[in-house]
């Protein structure tokens, strides 16, 4: 490189130049900030559901479940089951919301995508809160999970999705199997690849923990 070029290069940049520079590197970059939240997407039957990112904890292969003893075996509780190490409660999504299960049967997955059932392992949104607040719990930081404290089977996972909250469409939109109280909107567009419907019904994490939590009593 010439001397020239250099010493142009050299050259000290008056005060607007840098702060013309400086907001068009503050700006954010085009489509960000038009989501605020996450959710995790899957598949009970033909049902496309969702949990906050921060309920759920992991994803684990699907495993065998142990029915407890004097307990039915027609109820949402099936038993427990092992996931991650851990010995959890295993909760029938499907029966609490009263979702065909087998509906789904045979439902095609989005090209380029195999669907396996999966272990859909939760938090509990009451303590997470908790130890956000600086109570007595582990503390999640930065919005992680909490302890695992709930395993559902679930038919697929999709995996994560970025949302805005104030484009949540009402319940009554899209969602018609799972109870009103528990789905707090419609994500439109959450399911990538299908044809068809492609919103996920995005449930409470408050209400669908008390759920859960209802169940093991």
């Amino acid at each position: 490189m010439t001397t020239p070029v250099l010493h142009s290069l050299a050259r000290p940049v008056d005060a607007d130049y840098g702060e013309d520079w400086a907001r068009e590197l503050a700006r954010p970059a085009a489509g960000a900030g038009a989501t605020d939240a996450a959710a995790m997407v899957f598949r009970i039957g033909a049902e496309w559901l969702a949990v906050p990112l921060a309920l759920a904890a992991s994803v684990a292969p699907l495993a065998p479940i142990h029915r407890l003893p004097h307990r039915g075996g027609g109820g949402p509780l099936l038993g427990i089951v092992a996931a991650g190490g851990r010995l959890l409660p295993a909760l029938s999504l499907a029966r609490l919301l009263d979702i065909d299960a087998g509906a789904g049967t045979g439902t095609a997955a989005p090209a380029g995508r195999h669907a396996f059932a999966r272990l859909l392992v939760l938090a509990d949104a009451v303590e997470q809160r908790a130890a956000q607040r600086g109570g007595p719990h582990a503390t999640p930081r930065g919005g992680q999970p909490g302890a695992p404290a709930f395993a559902l089977p679930v038919d697929e996972v999709q995996g994560v999705v970025r949302y805005a909250g104030a484009a949540l469409l009402p319940p009554a939109a899209t969602v018609g199997r799972a109870p009103p109280p528990l789905v707090t909107g419609v994500l439109a567009g959450a399911v990538q690849g299908t044809a068809g419907n492609s919103a996920a019904g995005l449930l409470d994490a408050r209400l669908l923990t008390a759920a859960l939590k209802g169940l093991l009593r």
